[in-house]
């Protein structure tokens, strides 16, 4: 396990695009599947995306599949979330997070129970 950064919210107009960081240091990033999720105020914490270690395999939210890139880049220790046609509904905190050593890392689940090592957040709003 180890420590998780991440960077690139802010304030975008709906249909608008970001891209999200998550940045680790420690451990060998490419040991670990990495997994984004997102908080709104009065919503349950959800899972978003998730990238297993190697880059293989990756999920997406219903809610976001179609809009949402996740990548990663073991070298400079970094996991990528590109948003387009961003929503107002996309708006929250958004978290990424280390699956657990336990599970398989060549494959990866989106239920932030299986996370740890949550970082701080980066707040996303979507709103005109």
């Amino acid at each position: 396990q180890f420590q998780l950064v991440e960077s690139g919210g802010g304030l975008v107009q709906p249909g608008g695009s970001l891209r999200l960081s998550c940045t680790g240091s420690g451990a060998s990033f490419d040991y670990y599947a990495i997994g984004w999720f997102r908080h709104a105020p009065g919503k349950e914490r959800e899972g978003v995306s998730c990238i297993s270690n190697t880059g293989d395999i990756t999920k997406y939210a219903e809610s976001v599949e179609g809009r949402f890139t996740i990548s990663r880049d073991n070298f400079k220790n970094t996991v990528y979330l590109q948003m387009n046609g961003l929503k107002p509904e996309d708006t929250g905190v958004y978290f990424c997070a280390v699956q657990r050593a336990e599970l398989r890392r060549d494959f990866c689940q989106r239920q932030p129970y299986y996370y740890d090592n949550w970082g701080q957040g980066t707040q996303v709003t979507v709103s005109s």
